[in-house]
C-alpha cells in the first residue's frame, strides 16, 4: 500500500495556480511532519515546502517563497500545497513526504533524508 497518495497536478500556463493535494493512507501520519519535494527531468529532487505535525512552521525553499503555501487539515487527513503564479521551471513531479516521527527534520526541514515515507508523485506542467 503507498503511504502517501498525491493529487492535484496538470498542464497550467504560466502564471496560473494549482493546488496539490496529500493524503496518508494511515491516519497516525497527523503526527508526523510533513513535506513537499520535486524532480524536475535530469534534476536532483529538491525541497519545496514542510509543515510541523501542528500545522504550524512552514518552511519553503527560495524559489518559491511568496508563491506556494503549504497546509494541513487533520480533519480531512490531507496536506495540501497551493501553488501561485507559476513558472515554466516549476514544472516537475511533486512527492509528498511524512517524516515519520523523525526529530531530524526539526533541524533540517529541507533534507529529504528526514523523510521515511514518500508517494509516487503528481506531474505538474507549467508551459510558457
Amino acid at each position: 500500500q503507498v503511504p502517501l497518495v498525491e493529487s492535484g497536478g496538470g498542464l497550467v500556463q504560466t502564471g496560473d495556480s494549482l493546488r496539490l493535494s496529500c493524503v496518508p493512507s494511515d491516519p497516525s501520519f497527523s503526527s508526523y511532519a510533513m513535506a513537499w519535494f520535486r524532480q524536475a527531468p535530469g534534476q536532483e529532487r529538491e525541497f519545496v515546502a514542510s509543515i510541523k505535525f501542528t500545522g504550524s512552521s512552514p518552511h519553503y525553499a527560495d524559489s518559491v517563497k511568496g508563491r506556494f503555501a503549504i497546509s494541513r487539515d487533520h480533519a480531512k487527513n490531507t496536506i495540501y500545497l497551493q501553488m501561485n503564479y507559476l513558472k515554466p521551471e516549476d514544472t516537475a513531479v511533486y512527492y509528498c513526504a511524512a517524516d515519520g516521527g523523525n526529530p531530524i527534520t526539526l533541524i533540517t526541514p529541507h533534507s529529504d533524508a528526514g523523510y521515511a515515507y514518500w508517494g509516487q508523485g503528481t506531474q505538474v506542467n507549467v508551459s510558457s
